[in-house]
């Protein structure tokens, strides 16, 4: 699942490169993010991914996940103190888009921050697609 992937591959790697996000080592200008993606973090790497890039919207360039976004490697407890102004709500109010990933070993709204997101998605008036996978 998700959080073998960030314990085995994204912690390790971006400890070694200085704690910054994957993201960040991979795009170290930055990018601008016109898609959020809501996960539960439970699902499989490969159901992910399947889901993610087969309900890709088209003209979207940049996608803002947790897993990859956020530096795995610091307590970001100060940062999300005050959910409006987490860099979850930041990065979901300058996306146009959110993408809901469901999975196959639970609801998504199991987690609280995807209840948040979903909630803070629908105020700021965002289009929210559900992923499916491509088969």
């Amino acid at each position: 699942n998700m959080y073998t992937v960030c314990e085995q591959y994204i912690k390790p790697l971006t400890k070694a490169a200085g704690s910054m996000s994957w993201a960040l080592l991979r795009n170290p200008e930055g990018m601008q993010c016109d898609l959020f993606v809501t996960h539960a973090w439970i699902e499989g790497v490969f159901e992910f991914l399947d889901k993610a890039l087969g309900s890709w919207p088209l003209g979207m360039t940049a996608c803002y996940v947790c897993i990859f976004s956020n530096p795995q490697n610091l307590d970001i407890g100060e940062l999300i103190q005050t959910p409006r102004t987490s860099p979850f709500a930041l990065c979901l109010e300058s996306a146009s888009h959110m993408l809901v990933v469901p999975n196959c070993h639970g609801s998504i709204y199991s987690r609280l921050w995807c209840v948040y997101e979903a909630w803070l998605a629908c105020e700021m008036d965002k289009i929210i697609l559900t992923a499916t996978p491509y088969s």
